[in-house]
Formats: C-alpha cells, structure tokens, sequence
C-alpha cells in the first residue's frame, strides 16, 4: 500500500524550530525551516545530518516549503541552504518573500552584532538564500514537477501567511503552518474547501486551550493599560514587530482618540515602519474593514504612536512602549524591561506565546529573581500580566479546521507533549480517524489508500439514470461497466461500446444451475405449475411460455427433466446472464422451497 511519512526535525511535541519532513508518492518535501528562540547553541538550528551526514541537501529534497515570516519557521534558511547546501526551490507567499530577509538581517544583527556569535550565517548568505526563493499567490497551483505539485491557501495569523497542500498522484498532504479561524483587527480567518486529504499536519500551540470573547479580551487589556497609566506607571508590551503589534497599536490608537488621553505611546522604531509600508504594500492580504478604510485614511498611519529612542526609557512619567522581540528573549524590550523591572508601579504585558527558556516563558511562570547575563540578578517588582492576543487557533479552531478540510488522518506539531496528547484523543473520538504526534526525530508512517480517478462515458451515465431514481450526488454509487485501462487513464464504459472500440467478437457467458424438487406430475406439468407459481409471485416481470416447453423471465431460462431412478424427483435446470444476476440467485431460493399443492397444472 501506498504510504506517507512525516519526520519532524523541530516542533515535534515542542514549539519552536518547525522544520518538517514529509516524503509522499517517492518525493521528499521540507516544510518549514525555523530556529528556536530559547537556545543560543547548535540546538536553535534544526538537526539536518538526519538527511545527510555530510554533503549537500539538494539531492534530498525535491522542495523547501516556508508556511510564513515568523523567525520560528524561517530562522534557518540561510544556515540550510548557504551553510550546509540547498539549491533546490524554495517557495513562498510574496508578503513572505519581502518580509523574510528584513527579520532575517535584523536576527542576524542581534546575534552577530551584539553578541559577538560565530558559526553564523552572513548578510550576503540572506540575499543568495533569497533568490532561491519563487514566490506563489494564493489557490495558484504550482508544478514544482512533473508529478509534485503545491496549492497555498490563506491562514490568517500574520501578513502573507498560508497553509500549503502537497499533491503527489493522488495523494495529498495539507501543512497548517500557523493559523487562526478567528478575523481580527487587520487579518481575516483562515480557510481551506474540502480538499479530502490524506493527512492534515496542523499546529497546536493552543491544543487544550479555548479562548474566551475577543471583545472581553481587548477590554480587559485596555483597563489594564489604562489604569497603569492612571497611577503614573509605564507599560512594556513585547511583541514582535508584524502581527499583534499592528493589532494592539489599532487597538490603543483607538481607545487614545476616544479617551482623549495624553500619555506618550511609542513603538521601538527601525522594522515597524518597514513593516508598515508592508501592510500598505500588500493591503489585499488584510481584512475587509481595513480594505474599505484604507480609501480614506491608511490604518497604519498612528496618530498617538511615535517611534521610540532608547533615551525615553528614563523619562519621568507614565508611558506606553511596544518592543521588538515578543519573548523578551533579547533585543530593545528586554533592556527596557531591565530598566523598569523594580517599580510597582510599571507593567509588562505578555500579548503572545512564549517559548521555554525565554525571560518572557520565565516570568509568566511566576519567576520574580532572574538571573541576567554577567550573573548579576534582577528583581522584578513590576506587575506582570498575560493577555492571549495570539494569532494561533485554539482548540476549537483546530477542530473547525478538521471539519473544513475533512482529513483522512491528522498529524500534530508545534505544541507541547501534554497538550497535544489530550488534543490527539478528542481529534480520534470526534471525527474516528487516526491522529499522531511524532517527537523530533521519530517517523509517523501513514497508510494512504488512494482514490483512483477513472472517467466514465455519459452513454453508461444516462443509460444508468433511466433505470433508477436520479442518484444523490453526496452518496456513493455502485456503478456496472466494463474497465478500459489505455495511455495511462482509465474508462469505464458499457460493454457494448468497449467490444465496438476494442474490436473483438461478442460473447455471452450464462450461468446454469440445478435445483432438485419433489413433484410427482408429469415433467410438462410440472413445468406448468412452476409458470404459474412464478407468475402469482413475479407480476412486474414478463414470464413466457416457450414452444419447446421451457419457461422465460427476463433473461432467465428454467428447463426440467426428470431423473431415471425416481420419477417424482425432477431436475430444474435454471440458467442467466450476468445481469440478471439478482434475480437468478432470487428464483433458485424460490424453487428450493418447492412448489405449493395448491398450485394449479
């Protein structure tokens, strides 16, 4: 049987580092190339030596797939291709594609720059990486070869994002990437028809979680915000600089201009403004409201909100300061967060996932001494709050999505063990399939059993229709023809046509059978009787009376000789074609039961 195997090299029962690989139909497809936020050794990367010891990955892997911008998918593409070996395609959205190299450089900075780091890919390895990279719109199909070929689909979550379906033959595989099934303030939800595929590899960040109103959600952050202020504290909200950071800031804008407030809001400057010239640039990719807004005003375009210089950290009273990055794990919003970390009267707000053995996962765990660099200690007497503004789907979601796409089989990855398994169980219980959740490393083999397309002729169609009730298109059908197998597509036609097409001479197979029963008239009596019996039992069929003394019913002949030894046991002979097959099998149950005394000569 047909088979598909998924290996995941990061975000197996982890979140971080997604890299996963999925051979189907004797093709080897990446999908995904992140590193992970919380290790600053070899272990951000993913591991590639599970392909190959040593050498190049062209030869590998027939194509790199990136779902969307984020550093946790993408991360590694410049150390994959550039320092280990990839020249193969690399496809992404175009959002995506524009994105990618600016997190790309900005990551390298941090790490080269300021950290001193080596064993490090270059700014030079960003741009040769990128012009690997074909850009792909979205429900465009694309033939990556003759028999490979890939379709994207919108998923929401951050600008450009999409959910990829693979398709070999006819087995397919559809990548989530991350995703949202809930529109918010700037993206629509996401959404995929009913493409039936073998297996749905689906995120599971929030795999146990399900999120309450987002409306409740915007107003308790806004109270928050709001009363921080009001006590003359400032509030630090890490966030990556495209997704929730456009969210929050239309939020804030909003509520600023409503509220005539004065506090200062600012947003750590540099990768905002490109990103917001994105967010113009591909306006199509954002939701309805903000389409329609944008012929008056552009959303992205913050009256309260000025860009922020490290100096203001030590102004005198309240303020507000979105920084990049989201975990706290590095960057402009962890040395605010140093600066600010011993007032009560401040406040840092978690609006996102974060990873294990960032600052950001330790202080949402109630850590309140944290040990910085250099081994000096910081103690954190600001108020920390978590509000989950993630663009992720939640449980729900996840099951919505299964229920859109309806998946043989659903595969599990970026998400944590625990909760993952809770989620693998519901999945299983819900939609009775087969759910999986390999660890990074470990090969999940999903048998496909493959729907073989066969075209029939409308001659075979019709024909059928006549003889039945029109057939519900949502049911299956059991369809009687005769199979052509030519170059390579197969026909079902009548057999009529196919001995006409074919050119070969017609034969006519019947089946024959005997049936033993007692009757102790004459063999032509006994005939009679059997006409009349099957005439008061079979009143919709025509049942004739043939000259040479057997009877007809449909294509159905019964004949009748006596045996030699015992004159009151007759052999009844009953013979018929393959259509009437059905009715054959009918009458010799019948003649079985033998024949009533009341039945007349």
């Amino acid at each position: 049987m047909p088979e598909i195997k998924v290996t995941p090299l990061g975000a197996g029962q982890d979140v971080g580092r997604s890299c996963i690989l999925v051979s189907i139909g004797g093709k080897n497809v990446m999908l995904d190339c992140g590193m992970h936020m919380g290790f600053n050794d070899d272990r951000r990367f993913p591991d590639f030596s599970y392909i190959t010891q040593n050498g190049r990955l062209t030869e590998f892997l027939d194509c790199v797939i990136i779902s969307h911008f984020h550093l946790d998918h993408c991360g590694a593409l410049p150390y994959m291709s550039e320092m280990i070996g990839y020249d193969g395609p690399i496809y992404m959205t175009h959002p995506t594609k524009a994105i990618c190299p600016i997190l790309l450089e900005d990551y390298r900075k941090i790490t080269v720059d300021k950290k001193g780091e080596t064993n490090f890919f270059t700014s030079q390895m960003i741009k040769d990486c990128m012009k690997k990279v074909v850009a792909i719109h979205l429900h465009q199909t694309v033939q990556v070869d003759d028999e490979l070929e890939i379709k994207a689909y919108y998923a929401g979550h951050v600008l450009g994002a999409a959910m990829v379906q693979i398709r070999v033959g006819s087995e397919s595989v559809v990548y989530t990437g991350d995703y949202n099934m809930t529109p918010d303030r700037h993206l629509g939800a996401a959404w995929i028809d009913k493409c039936r595929p073998d297996l749905l590899i689906s995120e599971s960040t929030y795999a146990t979680t399900i999120r309450d109103s987002k409306r409740c959600r915007e107003r308790d952050f806004l109270k928050k915000v709001h009363d921080a202020i009001e006590r003359g504290g400032k509030v630090l909200i890490p966030v990556f600089a495209l997704g929730r950071a456009q969210e929050l800031c239309i939020l804030l804008e909003t509520f600023w201009e409503r509220m005539n407030l004065k506090a200062p809001i600012y947003f750590s400057t540099g990768l905002t403004e490109k990103a917001n010239h994105y967010y113009k640039l591909f306006i199509t990719w954002t939701n309805q409201k903000i389409r329609k807004t944008f012929v008056q005003r552009n959303m992205f375009e913050f009256k309260h909100i000025k860009p922020f210089d490290r100096t203001y950290a030590d102004n005198p009273g309240p303020m507000v300061v979105f920084a990049t990055p989201g975990m706290l794990h590095a960057g402009q919003s962890l040395q605010i967060f140093r600066k600010w970390a011993g007032n009560e009267k401040n406040m840092v707000i978690m609006p996102g996932y974060c990873v294990q053995g960032t600052v950001g996962h330790k202080i949402l765990s109630g850590q309140r001494k944290l040990e910085m660099e250099g081994r000096q200690t910081l103690e954190v007497k600001m108020q920390v709050e978590y509000m989950s503004f993630s663009a992720h789907a939640d449980a729900k979601g996840i099951m919505q999505l299964i229920r859109q796409a309806e998946p043989h089989h659903v595969l599990l990855v970026h998400g944590e063990a625990k909760k993952m398994g809770f989620l693998k169980q519901k999945i299983e219980q819900e939609f009775s399939i087969n759910c999986y959740m390999p660890a990074n490393g470990e090969t999940s083999t999903i048998v496909t059993n493959p729907n073989i397309p066969v075209d029939i002729s409308l001659c075979l169609l019709k024909r059928d229709s006549a003889l039945g009730p029109i057939p519900d298109p949502k049911k299956q059908k059991l369809m009687h023809g005769t199979l052509i197998i030519k170059d390579n597509s197969l026909r079902l036609v009548s057999p009529e046509q196919a001995v006409k097409e074919l050119g070969l001479s017609e034969h006519h197979l019947r089946y024959t059978c005997k049936v033993q029963i007692q009757d102790h008239h004459s063999e032509q009596d006994t005939l009679n009787r059997i006409y009349n019996h099957l005439k008061n039992i079979l009143k919709d069929y025509p049942i004739q009376h043939l000259p040479d003394g057997s009877v007809m019913v449909e294509s159905i002949l019964i004949k009748i000789s006596a045996t030699s030894d015992d004159q009151s046991t007759k052999d009844v002979l009953v013979s018929w074609t393959y259509q009437d097959e059905e009715l054959g099998s009918y009458l010799i149950t019948l003649l079985k039961k033998g024949l009533p005394p009341s039945i007349p000569l």
